[in-house]
């Protein structure tokens, strides 16, 4: 385990993102680095990380599991510490933040230690099933994409809860996909997976929920030298009483996030 205490790091700009392959040169995925940003999920990291160990991949692939706590109030941090006892022979990486600073800043710092050639996101409650992995790395790994996005609303289970929300990330979809000429169903899912190198070419600036936006607005800049792709996903969403953070005024942050990064970086 490799456990250490950090601040919010930024990536350099890279000029160009790396350049797909022509059909038939497949590039070959060896490991993946699976990025959980963390805040008081004392309850459900444990369990979720377990999930995570199991998941199956498709063959061959390897897994880092990089755990980024976000100096959560409660049990969290002597959850992570425990895991590698808990997991022998998982590889780890524990880092513990001195500073609250939000989900973009955590996958930020979570982003800058992946070593894998895949870097996948999870957040650390229960509403994502990692079941989903071998759906979301195979366009990757059969060299069709270099960024996949999951989705909520193409199909697949979900719990039923909040007809708001569930509207709310439809128009914040939709008004991310005016901006950018892209199609997708939904922006704003946990589940996005990228090559290591496009994560490189970027420098994520939002340090909370922005996150979602910014990226999604900063990969659409390098269409068509990225390949990117959506597959639905399985969502069983919480409650408020459950534990969700996420409110109406992340939405209006979102908004701004989308117009922000629509007239410049």
């Amino acid at each position: 385990m490799h456990s250490m205490m950090t601040s919010a790091t930024e990536n350099t700009d890279i000029a160009q993102p790396p350049s797909p392959t022509m059909p038939g040169q497949r590039r070959k995925i060896s490991k993946v680095s699976i990025v959980i940003p963390v805040y008081n999920e004392e309850a459900t990291v444990q369990f979720l990380v377990g999930l995570v160990v199991k998941a199956p991949l498709p063959d061959g692939l390897l897994r880092e599991i990089i755990c980024v706590n976000d100096c959560s109030r409660d049990g969290t941090a002597a959850k992570l510490d425990a895991l590698t006892a808990i997991f022998p022979g998982v590889e780890f990486q524990i880092v513990h933040k001195p500073v609250n600073e939000g989900k973009g800043a955590a996958l930020r710092d979570g982003f800058a230690r992946a070593t894998g050639d895949v870097v996948l996101i999870q957040d650390a409650d229960l509403e994502y099933d990692p079941s989903d992995y071998i759906k979301l790395l195979e366009p990757i790994v059969q060299d069709k994409a270099d960024v996949v996005y999951g989705s909520r609303f193409i199909g697949e289970p979900h719990r039923v809860l909040y007809y708001w929300h569930t509207l709310g990330n439809k128009f914040l979809t939709w008004f991310s996909n005016v901006f950018t000429n892209l199609n997708l169903t939904d922006m704003e899912v946990c589940y996005k997976v990228f090559r290591r190198q496009v994560l490189q070419s970027i420098t994520i600036k939002c340090n909370r929920f922005g996150f979602e936006p910014e990226i999604t607005a900063k990969i659409a800049r390098f269409r068509p030298r990225l390949r990117i792709y959506e597959v639905g996903v399985a969502y069983y969403g919480r409650s408020y009483e459950e534990g969700k953070k996420i409110t109406w005024k992340d939405g209006v942050k979102a908004i701004l996030t989308i117009i922000r990064f629509r007239l410049g970086d």
